[in-house]
């Protein structure tokens, strides 16, 4: 056990100033959305999503102030457990391990000039290239779409200056916050006189009726998502050449849950209409400023090797999220913060020797624990006083469990066992811990501060084609990601806008209401 609360309160007033000194190197100056928000830092191991919650609180489920459970049939009798551990490398004598070096400056790579506007920033990821593709593929389509089901004589090819226009209402719905982008012609509450005059709604609905970015299927095409992959990947290139992540950074689900509003105000008939979403989208975020580096997208009922029906388990199927969002942080020395359903000891070795180090939130429910000591798992009968806790090493891993109103368990191979830090809590003070708690709490905190402002500038839109709920939503990723250079940037110190301001700055220059300035 860790030493008790007299040595704890000695040590407080060193620890506070550390700590405090280290929460202020986590983020940029001030809040990426420039806005207060909930306030998710009660519990430092928050989240927002329904799923994540389950998650977090599974950390400590059943083994908060319980005795653990029996071990399972087979297992070790309890004379026998520490010998096993030592047989197989776990260890209850610490080393100190330095945390991996870095010394790559994180931000934008491109110095934006004062004067950029929203489009700017949006262009980063969404060029007019790409933009053009999406001209060429619809028309692609409602020719073959004609060709196959009869003329439609309303129709006429669509042009750059029009697809820009229908991307700017379908934006638009995640700053009015309302579900059908048709209401901006109804004359309701939600109707805007000023964008319904760049087009009709009928020119709209057409240009929605046969909107595309990948017209036709390839005859070497197999992947569940081939109508909106090139996009995805032209995505992640905009991503990568535009940012350098910090070395920390977060593996997770996004909350893209339903729009609160429609949700509030919808009837029980229109809740089971709405079809449930066919895919789950994970990504890999920087901690220090909330940029999305990498999305990754899996079918929840795909055939293939990549399919749910493919794999033994959701443990499998998360591991095999993680390494896809990791493929491209080898040899970097990445600090990755990981919830209880990646953390396995087999994953965070297989990374280690790609450079990549972990510190992740165990769960005896929803982890993999292969490879973990039992006795690490399972929670004494009496509970310990508050911040202690047991450790124990293999190799460049400890396994830490923790207390705070329940056992907390982590796996790293990123901090010192032996380096102590602290959780500020508003009501009960400090509570010492090691240091890899401290990191893993204030990073997966300003996340979930970064979810609770984000989500809500989600596009509304909700089509029924996988593929295009898949778009709409990289698309509102790519808006924030916009807003965050913009903070980052020259430009913000000129005009403070706030996230809904430059959502609506960046409808207006998409529709042709406000000039955007010169690309430079």
């Amino acid at each position: 056990m860790a030493e008790g609360g007299g040595g704890a309160r000695r040590r407080a007033p060193a620890l506070l100033e550390a700590a405090r000194a280290r929460y202020e190197s986590l983020h940029i100056s001030d809040d990426v959305f420039g806005e207060s928000g909930p306030d998710s830092g009660g519990n430092p191991f928050y989240s927002t999503s329904a799923a994540s919650r389950s998650s977090s609180a599974a950390s400590s489920d059943d083994e908060h102030e319980r005795p653990g459970p029996p071990p399972p049939p087979g297992a070790p009798d309890a004379q026998e457990p520490e010998e096993d551990e030592a047989g197989a490398g776990w260890s209850a004598t610490l080393l100190d391990r330095p945390s991996p070096r870095f010394e790559d400056t994180g931000g934008p790579t491109r110095k934006m000039p004062p004067g950029a506007s929203a489009m700017d920033f949006f262009q980063l990821f969404v060029p007019d290239n790409v933009l053009k593709n999406m001209v060429v593929q619809t028309n692609m389509y409602a020719k073959k779409f004609q060709e196959r089901f009869g003329s439609d004589g309303a129709w006429a090819e669509v042009t750059l200056t029009e697809m820009k226009a229908f991307l700017g209402y379908m934006i638009s719905t995640s700053i009015s916050h309302c579900e059908s982008v048709l209401s901006i012609w109804s004359g309701g509450f939600y109707s805007n006189r000023s964008l319904a005059l760049v087009m009709s709604q009928a020119r709209f609905e057409k240009i929605l009726k046969y909107f595309h970015v990948v017209a036709f299927r390839s005859s070497q095409t197999t992947h569940g998502l081939y109508k909106v992959q090139p996009f995805l990947d032209s995505l992640q290139n905009g991503f990568d050449s535009a940012f350098r992540p910090s070395q920390t950074q977060v593996l997770h689900e996004p909350l893209i849950d339903e729009d609160p509003v429609f949700i509030a105000t919808c009837t029980e008939r229109e809740l089971r209409k709405r079809k449930k979403r066919k895919f789950s989208l994970w990504v890999r975020q920087c901690s220090s400023t909330g940029f999305i580096i990498q999305i990754y997208v899996h079918l929840k009922e795909g055939g293939g090797p990549d399919g749910l029906d493919a794999l033994k388990n959701k443990p499998q199927l998360h591991s095999m999220v993680a390494r896809s969002l990791c493929r491209n942080a080898a040899g970097k020395n990445y600090i990755i913060f990981t919830g209880p359903s990646i953390t396995s000891l087999t994953l965070f070795e297989e990374l280690e020797k790609q450079d990549i180090y972990c510190c992740g939130l165990l769960s005896s429910r929803k982890s993999d624990c292969t490879g973990l000591p039992l006795s690490m798992l399972t929670s004494p009968a009496t509970p310990p006083a508050r911040g202690q806790h047991r450790i124990k090493m293999k190799g460049n891993m400890s396994l830490i469990c923790w207390y705070n109103k329940g056992h907390f368990r982590f796996l790293t191979n990123a901090y010192s066992p032996v380096q102590q830090g602290v959780i500020i809590k508003r009501k009960s003070g400090e509570i010492p811990c090691p240091l890899a708690v401290e990191a893993f709490a204030a990073h997966l905190s300003y996340i979930c501060k970064y979810d609770d402002k984000y989500s809500k500038y989600f596009i509304s839109h909700k089509p029924n084609k996988t593929w295009q709920q898949v778009f709409w939503f990289a698309i509102s990723i790519a808006i924030n990601n916009a807003y965050i250079l913009y903070k980052m940037s020259d430009a913000y110190h000129v005009k403070r806008y706030s996230r809904a301001q430059f959502g609506e700055r960046l409808v207006r220059e998409l529709l042709g209401l406000e000039e955007a300035s010169p690309a430079h």
